[in-house]
């Protein structure tokens, strides 16, 4: 059975403290103590302080014992998620290019290379590397670890996102003709006509929505997974994600039938009245999963051995041993259901700031750089616009005086 790891910061519950050891100049190890995450980093970061050599020189410490020691300080406020995000990005793309190297050591060009050899990952990754590399040379600058910051200015870099479109009317349909009686339906249908995010709708509870005069949901909670877990918090992303959103009467109408028939607390629960664990998403999702056409492969155990074979999903076609049948040709995910629901605001005229504030963008900008591009592409509806625009111009009222006086 695998060991599982020790956190950050060790709970020692018998004193009621919080510790963690640290390496000493001459090798060894002793326990900080604090009572909190926060008082036992500023402990470190005192230690670390006052533990350089009386000479005045500074320690050529190894790149990565530095810079693990800088993420464990900086991300003791993060949401679980985003220290598992910034710990993946050091392992994966900083930790193998500066093994061996030393902190004093690292030139701009050691940079550079370092971000040439992740040019083949997304645009994401690339950006969020530097970002990281960045913060944390600097925070080794201003803490007087180096004398110079070695990070150099770094372009763009990176496999630019996929553009994801969003469904169509009549794929919206299919989808929700194929997963009508799951339990994966509630969800698309907050998605596609509320555009919730996923941890938005998982952290949806029936004190924020609303039947009494204008239908709405109020979004003040969010579901993020610990090891599995659900960790429900009024911490939203940003302070604009705290939102109240008017519903159809599509969706009003399915909220309603949902909270006859339940009597827990969330919108989206498990058997128990439960927020699902992030292994019970993965189920429930894969509800949209089976459905869609494709081959993918399923493991099974058979005989007491785990056994890997391919389905090749047809549409149309009968799922062998199941009542359901290969309907989904195109690819779903739960933020293309939020991608689709702004999308179609934006087609349907609603003005920017509007759709921003609908969303949970902080700014209109995020808005616009996202999501404004889509409606450049129906020329039938530019054409309208560049029409309207010269309903008026000079040329075309000459032309009808000039038709009424010949009349």
């Amino acid at each position: 059975m695998a060991r599982s790891k020790r956190p950050k910061y060790e709970y020692v519950e018998a004193l009621g403290l919080y510790r963690k050891r640290v390496k000493t100049a001459s090798g060894k190890y002793v326990a900080l103590y604090g009572k909190t995450q926060a008082e036992l980093s500023e402990k470190i970061a005192d230690f670390d302080e006052n533990s350089q050599p009386a000479s005045g020189a500074k320690a050529n410490v190894l790149v990565n014992d530095y810079m693990q020691q800088w993420l464990d300080l900086h991300t003791v406020n993060m949401s679980y998620g985003g220290k598992v995000d910034y710990q993946s990005v050091v392992n994966c793309n900083i930790k193998p290019y500066m093994e061996g190297k030393k902190l004093l050591d690292i030139k701009p060009d050691h940079i550079r290379e370092l971000m040439l050899r992740i040019t083949d990952k997304s645009e994401s990754t690339y950006r969020k590397t530097y970002m990281i590399l960045k913060q944390m040379f600097t925070s080794a600058y201003e803490n007087g670890d180096i004398p110079k910051n070695p990070c150099p200015k770094i372009g763009k870099g990176g496999v630019p996102a996929e553009e994801r479109t969003a469904l169509t009317d009549a794929q919206s349909e299919t989808l929700l003709d194929a997963i009508k009686e799951t339990r994966v339906y509630p969800f698309c249908m907050i998605g596609l006509y509320a555009g919730l995010r996923r941890e938005e709708i998982l952290g949806l509870m029936w004190d924020c929505v609303h039947f009494d005069g204008t239908p709405r949901i109020e979004v003040k909670r969010a579901m993020r997974f610990e090891h599995n877990q659900p960790v429900v918090t009024e911490k939203l992303k940003t302070k604009a994600s705290h939102r109240m959103i008017p519903i159809p009467d599509v969706l009003t109408e399915c909220l309603k039938q949902i909270k006859a028939t339940t009597n827990s607390e969330y919108v989206i629960a498990d058997r128990n009245g439960h927020p699902l664990s992030e292994s019970q998403f993965k189920s429930m999702w894969n509800a949209v999963v089976v459905r869609t056409v494709g081959d993918r492969t399923v493991r099974k155990h058979k005989n007491g051995k785990m056994v890997s074979y391919t389905i090749h999903a047809e549409k149309g076609k009968k799922a062998p041993h199941h009542k359901f049948y290969y309907t989904i040709d195109f690819e779903v995910t739960p933020h293309i259901l939020r991608h689709t629901y702004i999308t179609n605001l934006l087609l349907g005229g609603v003005d920017i700031k509007t759709v921003q504030y609908l969303a949970g963008h902080e700014k209109s900008k995020i808005t616009l750089d996202i999501y404004a591009h889509l409606t450049y592409n129906r020329p039938e509806d530019i054409l309208k616009k560049v029409r309207a625009a010269f309903d008026t111009a000079p040329g075309k009222e000459n032309k009808e005086d000039g038709n009424e006086e010949k009349a």
